[in-house]
């Protein structure tokens, strides 16, 4: 399902095209995930599951910290613009992360975990011999090395999209994909893979869409970030690859006994 090198490296190039900008700003939508609490603060809901990333920065993540505060500094100019600061939603500085593998969510994992007493615990022991086979094959200490590209624009959020050092970075992340999304027991317990892989991290949500959004403008003024950051582009290295659970969009975490693939030490 996941698009070849070349083809992946095709399509998000055109996602940062000013074009690209001038047609999503026409299909802004609010974002379910977070509401409007008394406080007039937007507030994250209820949104379980469990996903496949790297681990956030901070203490968590200390080799990417330069990528992480160049990430945090983009953040910052998109909620300082004059159009930003009212409908964008950030996303915390230590949930940002770069989803490897979408697995389960919302309602698709409260009915798995209510109808298995023991989904989780298959769920982790999936993972564990999922990480042991990938490892075998890995090449040792050859992390996969993924490099900013520029802003993305999707109808509920804004994000930065990656492009992949080389080929073979590509390939790594869509191999083990692959045996993540093919892996029969994996299947049994209800997880499919329902997108193909686009590298990106969030910057934020769109909150209520102002009825007098100048969306040319918005688009302009992407567009010109974009043009901006081309400079002093930013590179992730994969050294870790986590199975972690959520209860909304703004945490991240691992429990003690989920597993872990180690791309680099």
């Amino acid at each position: 399902m996941d698009d070849n090198y070349q083809t992946y490296m095709n399509r998000v190039a055109r996602m940062t095209l000013p074009e690209a900008y001038t047609s999503g700003v026409q299909h802004l939508k609010e974002s379910s995930k977070f509401v409007l609490n008394p406080g007039k603060e937007r507030k994250a809901v209820s949104f379980p599951g469990y996903t496949l990333i790297t681990p956030p920065p901070g203490e968590e993540d200390s080799k990417n910290s330069a990528f992480y505060s160049k990430l945090q500094d983009y953040q910052q100019e998109i909620l300082h613009l004059p159009m930003g600061s009212d409908f964008i939603i950030p996303v915390p500085r230590d949930s940002f992360h770069l989803t490897l593998a979408d697995l389960i969510w919302e309602n698709a994992y409260r009915d798995a975990a209510e109808t298995n007493p023991d989904f989780e615990a298959q769920l982790q022991l999936c993972f564990s011999d999922i990480f042991q086979q990938y490892q075998k094959s890995a090449i040792a200490d050859n992390p996969p090395r993924w490099q900013m590209l520029g802003l993305m624009l999707m109808p509920r959020a804004v994000a930065v999209c990656l492009v992949p050092e080389n080929k073979d970075s590509y390939e790594q992340i869509v191999n083990f994909r692959r045996a993540i999304y093919q892996n029969p027991k994996l299947m049994a317990l209800g997880i499919e893979q329902q997108y193909n892989f686009t590298a990106h991290i969030t910057l934020g949500y769109f909150s209520e869409i102002p009825p007098d959004l100048n969306r040319d403008n918005f688009a302009t003024t992407l567009s010109s970030l974009n043009q901006k950051w081309t400079e002093d582009l930013p590179t992730l290295t994969v050294h870790r690859a986590e199975l972690r659970k959520f209860d909304d969009m703004t945490r991240f975490y691992r429990e003690s006994d989920s597993p872990v693939l180690v791309f680099s030490n």
